[in-house]
């Protein structure tokens, strides 16, 4: 990889908004972390707005957006099928918002890369998934976002009923079915919650720390490893 691009690929990384570490920038780009140092001291220096140290990691500053893009014919076929599975397998909210993300890429679409992003023999079918698929996905997904904990009332697998405060951290798209990756505050342990199950949320004012160990890139590191080969089973629902 030419040192611009990797340069370019920092940029786009940094410019999600969450802080990513060097060790997963080098894992990512396939190069050391001494090179990563190098690479985002290089970018500060030019005037990057990058906020952070070594052994922390790093983020753009806050308001900081990188330039928009101009994509290849596959590119935009990734684009328009995502924007189809969620239109056809996610909440009404985020089924609306990517339809206000065609509109906009429609609105600056050169004419000559029209029929890749038109192209409709990639399906995303909406037919065989039930309402309760998305079941208080909407609120469990603006939970996540401000880190407030969540009251459940959940059907476990084998029909009992039971509630549950939990910390929700992030959401999944199983095929079939949507689950929900939370720390149970009664198990003291991470839980998964399918969402037809839910049979009542309530959102609560207070909020959970944002604490090392308990994160939703441990949830799914704990998942992992639960469903490895001689593991436990990850997806525990509810129990």
């Amino acid at each position: 990889m030419r040192r611009a691009d990797r340069l370019f690929k920092i940029v786009l990384l940094l410019g999600r908004g969450r802080v990513v570490t060097a060790r997963r920038m080098a894992e990512e780009l396939e190069v050391s972390e001494r090179t990563i140092y190098r690479d985002v001291a290089d970018l500060i220096s030019a005037g990057a707005p990058i906020d952070g140290e070594a052994g922390v990691g790093y983020r753009m500053r806050a308001g900081y957006q990188v330039p928009p893009l101009m994509f290849d014919g596959d590119e935009l076929e990734a684009l328009a099928l995502g924007a189809a599975m969620v239109r056809a397998w996610a909440d009404p909210e985020l089924a609306k918002a990517a339809d206000r993300v065609q509109a906009k890429i429609d609105a600056v679409l050169p004419n000559h890369l029209r029929g890749r992003w038109d192209r409709e023999t990639l399906l995303a079918p909406d037919f065989f998934i039930a309402p309760e698929t998305v079941t208080g996905m909407a609120e469990l997904r603006r939970a996540i976002d401000r880190r407030l904990m969540v009251h459940l009332a959940y059907r476990r697998d084998g029909g009992e009923s039971t509630e549950r405060v939990v910390w929700p951290l992030g959401l999944a798209f199983w095929g079939l079915k949507w689950t929900l990756g939370a720390w149970c505050e009664l198990r003291g342990d991470f839980r998964t919650f399918r969402l037809d199950r839910i049979q009542g949320l309530h959102v609560l004012p207070s909020q959970f720390p944002d604490l090392y160990g308990r994160r939703f890139e441990d949830y799914v590191a704990h998942a992992r490893e639960r469903s490895s080969p001689g593991g436990e089973a990850c997806r525990r629902s509810g129990g």
